[in-house]
C-alpha cells in the first residue's frame, strides 16, 4: 500500500510520455509524407528520418526511469 502514490504518479507520467511519443511520431510521418509527394524527400532520407524518430521516441521513454518514489 505504501507504493500506491508512486504507482499513480508513474502512471500519469507514463501516459503523458506515451501521448507525446505518439504525437511526435505521427508528426514526423506527416511531415515526411508531405515532403515525399512533391519529390523533395528521397526514400533513404525518409528511412533515416523514421529511424531517427524511433530512436528519439525510445530515448524519450527512458525518462521514466528517473521518476523517484
Amino acid at each position: 500500500m505504501s507504493k500506491l502514490p508512486f504507482t499513480g504518479k508513474l502512471g500519469r507520467k507514463s501516459l503523458n510520455v506515451i501521448k507525446a511519443n505518439i504525437a511526435f511520431a505521427i508528426g514526423i510521418k506527416v511531415i515526411a509524407l508531405l515532403l515525399v509527394i512533391p519529390g523533395w524527400l528521397t526514400l533513404w532520407i525518409a528511412i533515416m528520418s523514421d529511424m531517427g524518430a524511433t530512436l528519439l521516441v525510445a530515448l524519450n521513454s527512458l525518462r521514466l526511469l528517473r521518476v523517484k518514489e
